[in-house]
C-alpha cells in the first residue's frame, strides 16, 4: 500500500536522482570523462586484404575554460599519440561554443601550440567548423598556420602510408560558414571542385566534412565520409534517445558508422560542448579507425 510517507520517501529519492543525473551531466561526464571509439571498417573501393590503415579522429574541441582548458586539450593530444595512428584527422570547431557558461576561452594560439605535438607518420590535417566561422577564422586559421598543420578547405592530398594503401585525403570547406538570417547559411563548401581535384587514378577516397549534412550528396567514388558537429546530439537518453540534434536530418545523421545505398559516414560524437555544458549517454570521444584488412563490402 502506498502511504503518505513512503509516496514522499518515494518522490524525495526521485528528485535526488534527478539532482544527481543533472550533476553528472554538467560536471563529470562533459569535463572528466573521455572514450576512445574503435572502428573496423572494410569499404568500398578500399583494396582487399591490405593493412589496415589507422586514422584517429578528433572533432569539435571547443576550448574554454573549465570545461575544455588547455590541460584538457594536452590530454586528448597525448591519447590521440598513444594511438599510433598513420594520420590525425582535426574535424573542425577548435573555437568554444559557450557563452554564458564559460569562465574565459582558450586563446587560439595556445591551442595552436598544443596540436602541434600531434604526432603522425602521414601528417594531422584539419577542417575548419562553423564555430570556428562565426568566432575567430582568422585566429584558426592563424594557429594552423603558425604551426605548420595543414588547414583543408576544400584541398585535397595524396597519402602514402608504407606497406598500406595509397589513399586521397579530402576536407571540404564549411557548410555554415556565413549566417545569411532565418536559418539560412552561405557555406564555403565546394563538393564538385574539390573532388574533380582528384584524378581517377585507383586510389580510394576519404572525406573530411565538418558537419554531415553534405552526405547525401557526396558520390560514391568516396569511400567515406567523415565529420563531427552533431556532438551525437550531447545528451542521449533511455527510450527518448537525442532529444536534439543540429542537422536537417534529425538523428539519421547523429552518430556512429551510418551505411546508405552503399555508401559510408562515419559521425563522431566529439570531445566538447556547444551551447550548453552538458553531455549524458555520449561521453567525449576520440576516435580510432581501422580501414581495410579484410574485403571490401
Amino acid at each position: 500500500m502506498l502511504t503518505r510517507r513512503n509516496f514522499l520517501k518515494t518522490v524525495g529519492l526521485g528528485a535526488v536522482g534527478v539532482v544527481g543525473l543533472s550533476s553528472y551531466a554538467f560536471a563529470i561526464e562533459p569535463r572528466f570523462r573521455m572514450v576512445v571509439t574503435r572502428y573496423q571498417l572494410n569499404l568500398p573501393h578500399w583494396p582487399a586484404g591490405a593493412e589496415p590503415v589507422r586514422l584517429a579522429v578528433v572533432a569539435d574541441v571547443h576550448a574554454c575554460d573549465p570545461w575544455m582548458p588547455l590541460s584538457r586539450v594536452a590530454e586528448i593530444v597525448d591519447v590521440t599519440n598513444s594511438l599510433e595512428p598513420d594520420a590525425i584527422l582535426l574535424l573542425g570547431d577548435y573555437i568554444a561554443g559557450l557563452r554564458r557558461f564559460r569562465t574565459a576561452i582558450v586563446p587560439a594560439p595556445e591551442w595552436g601550440a598544443a596540436f602541434a605535438d600531434f604526432s603522425a607518420p602521414l601528417g594531422t590535417y584539419g577542417v575548419i567548423g562553423n564555430h570556428d566561422w562565426w568566432h575567430d577564422i582568422r585566429g584558426v586559421r592563424s594557429a594552423f598556420e603558425a604551426n605548420r598543420l595543414p588547414l583543408m578547405e576544400n584541398d585535397v592530398v595524396r597519402l602514402e602510408p608504407p606497406g598500406k594503401p595509397a589513399f586521397w585525403l579530402a576536407g571540404l570547406g564549411d557548410q555554415l560558414a556565413r549566417p545569411l538570417g532565418d536559418g539560412q547559411f552561405r557555406g564555403a563548401d565546394d563538393l564538385p571542385g574539390m573532388l574533380a581535384k582528384i584524378p581517377e587514378d585507383g586510389a580510394p577516397i576519404v572525406m573530411m566534412a565538418h558537419e554531415p549534412d553534405i552526405f547525401p550528396k557526396v558520390p560514391d567514388r568516396v569511400s567515406l565520409t567523415i565529420s563531427g558537429h552533431t556532438h551525437g546530439g550531447q545528451v542521449a537518453l533511455p527510450l527518448i534517445g537525442r532529444p536534439i540534434v543540429p542537422s536537417n536530418y534529425g538523428d539519421r545523421y547523429a552518430y556512429g558508422h551510418v551505411v546508405e545505398d552503399g555508401r559510408n559516414l562515419l559521425v563522431s560524437g566529439g570531445l566538447g560542448c556547444s551551447v550548453l555544458p552538458v553531455r549524458f549517454g555520449v561521453p567525449p570521444e576520440i576516435v580510432l579507425l581501422e580501414i581495410g584488412g579484410a574485403p571490401a563490402v
